[in-house]
């Protein structure tokens, strides 16, 4: 019997999420532990007078399988389904479900990186028309064992957390992301049209500028779960040092102890404590991989620990978080790269963001 949170899920995907219209064409990518949600969502989006094409179905080892025996001509060889959904179709639901989140960590880095410059069309297609507003793409999780495991949680532990992060557990949750868009935009009317934004704290030493930029509210359209603040800062304006304080998770690696320092822009010195050498191989992807492509304040008291899936930990309340990599064009940034590899830090002990000399940020907490 399904469970009914599963349901509500899919509600809120369909309807608040991905916002699915009659005759939309929706991309459903996930694996085979995800089949309840992808049942639930495959009803939604054809009572909506809608067309779900999970065509996108990826088995437990395939990944792994891909880059042990993929020559180099198959790791630059991009997806046509892929490619033409991204740029054709009207919306794509990405389901994450992984059964093993450690699939990759042996793989050879120069494989990772090639085959994520070739991928890399496919971001760049995604964020061109996600911004257009000619694409509704949202990414969402199911919870599996593995999730489960990362985030040292039983799995019935780690399912009510996921839904309870969603709000598929309430009666009316979509009523509940709007009135969180509502007090982000609070926090968005604050900063919009300002210059200088300065981080201070024990893991951060910062200052950006945001002059020009426009900060997005991001309330349950693009993530589920959601709860955050995010622009694209202006790219060469980055100075200073940062050391995230939780670990920084890419294509299953985890760099723990990530320290960058910025110098007009661009990541001058990188180290860490663990996977040090993953994270400088990620540095070089291409010319955009050493800037930002985004800053972010994560709003989302609800998601009160670290699990080890960026998606829920980039919400984290009392957080911030920075993006190597592509920039979201709609937010006026200009960053192009084949990567976009968010990392986290903590700002609820004594830190504090000023935006242009005035106290906007203190220990976690909106100052207004």
């Amino acid at each position: 019997m399904t469970d009914p949170r599963v349901q509500k899920f899919a509600e809120i995907l369909v309807n608040h999420s991905a916002r699915i219209v009659k005759d939309d064409r929706v991309l459903i990518e996930a694996t085979e532990a995800a089949r309840p949600l992808i049942n639930e969502l495959y009803k939604e989006i054809l009572k909506k007078g809608a067309y779900p094409i999970p065509a996108i179905w990826n088995f437990a080892s395939q990944d792994a399988l891909y880059y042990k025996y993929a020559s180099d001509e198959q790791l630059d060889f991009v997806p046509p389904l892929h490619k033409i959904a991204y740029e054709q179709f009207e919306s794509r639901i990405r389901v994450h479900s992984a059964t093993n989140t450690r699939a990759l960590s042996g793989v050879d880095l120069n494989k990772l990186q090639r085959r994520g410059k070739a991928l890399g069309e496919i971001t760049a297609t995604q964020m061109k028309r996600g911004g257009a507003g000619e694409f509704k793409w949202v990414t969402t999780l199911f919870p599996t064992k593995a999730y489960a495991q990362d985030a040292d949680m039983s799995l019935e532990d780690y399912e009510d957390f996921v839904y309870s992060a969603c709000h598929a557990n309430e009666e009316d949750p979509i009523a509940f992301w709007n009135k969180v868009k509502e007090e982000q935009q609070v926090a968005i009317d604050n900063i919009q049209g300002r210059n200088q934004v300065i981080l201070k704290g024990p893991n951060v030493d910062l200052s950006l500028s945001i002059k020009n930029r426009i900060f997005l509210n991001s309330a349950g359209v693009f993530n589920m779960p959601d709860g955050e603040i995010y622009t694209g800062p202006v790219e060469d304006s980055v100075n200073g040092w940062v050391k995230f304080t939780y670990p920084a998770i890419y294509n299953g690696v985890a760099v723990e102890g990530a320290e960058l320092t910025f110098s007009n822009g661009k990541v001058t010195s990188a180290k860490a404590d663990k996977n040090q050498d993953f994270l400088l191989k990620m540095l070089e992807t291409d010319a955009g991989s050493r800037y930002l492509g985004e800053f972010a304040i994560g709003t989302n008291f609800g998601i009160d620990q670290f699990t080890g899936q960026i998606l829920f930990d980039e919400k984290i309340g009392g957080s911030f978080h920075m993006a190597l990599g592509a920039s979201y064009p709609e937010t006026g940034g200009k960053n192009k790269s084949a990567i976009h590899w968010d990392m986290i830090c903590d700002m609820r002990d004594d830190s504090e963001i000023l935006v242009d000399g005035e106290l906007y940020y203190k220990n976690g907490e909106f100052a207004f």
